[in-house]
């Protein structure tokens, strides 16, 4: 089964749909898939519900699709550093779904296990419990979230081979191997791409039956979030 696709405009094209429910690896800025979130924008695929542990920031990430307007829901952790997300937010135009990080993180991790819904202490006596069910566990009360499957994922990894078998750089590693695990079709942009058998198999981190599609992104920007540097002595 060929995996590779020649672009991420392509590896998207055919399952890609308005009104799904799609998962974006990253963190800030760090490991998000950039050139698939792009297609997106180019496809202008609509209505989406995002999950992801943040918004991007104004013109990049996902910020670029709340830009286009493409994005109706989000499910994250945190979004403090885009203005247009806090526009329309504000404006009544954006559903959002506040969610603890860690949280988020075990949703995503429990749809990519087969696990429909967890307990958890995070959230109790505070707005996120609003709504949900409360269980007593050994005289404490634990609040019970659903598990996360997102219909298409979009992740980022620094290698693959052709079977997806992933490996990831450093802290890009993040959200993505949850994100990975937790879709229905999982579309996977990485730097390089290795024959079958290169990778020693302690060295994977994520094993290529997570994995649908692959586009190769040789030369992503990186951009940095926050840049603080001090004046040269």
């Amino acid at each position: 089964m060929n995996k590779l696709y020649p672009s991420a405009k392509e590896a998207l094209t055919g399952i890609l749909k308005d009104g799904q429910t799609i998962a974006v690896g990253g963190f800030g800025l760090c490991g998000i898939p950039e050139a698939l979130i792009e297609a997106v924008r180019d496809l202008g695929t609509k209505d989406l519900t995002c999950i992801s542990n943040n918004a991007g920031v104004d013109g990049f990430g996902l910020g670029m699709l709340l830009q286009t307007r493409q994005v109706r829901r989000m499910v994250a952790s945190y979004v403090g550093e885009n203005k247009e997300f806090e526009r329309q937010y504000l404006a009544g135009e954006l559903e959002l779904e506040f969610t603890p990080q860690g949280t988020l993180a075990e949703r995503l991790r429990a749809g990519g296990a087969g696990i429909p819904a967890f307990f958890t202490k995070t959230g109790v006596g505070t707005i996120v419990a609003d709504g949900k069910e409360i269980r007593e566990f050994d005289g404490e009360q634990y609040i019970m979230e659903r598990a996360l499957v997102p219909e298409v994922s979009l992740v980022k990894a620094y290698i693959a081979d052709r079977s997806g078998n992933l490996i990831f750089s450093k802290t890009a590693r993040n959200f993505n191997p949850p994100v990975a695990m937790a879709g229905k079709i999982t579309v996977v942009e990485v730097e390089k791409i290795v024959e079958n058998g290169t990778l020693e198999p302690e060295n994977i981190h994520l094993p290529g039956i997570y994995v649908h599609r692959i586009v190769i992104n040789a030369t992503p920007e990186k951009r940095i979030e926050q840049r603080t540097v001090r004046a040269a002595s």
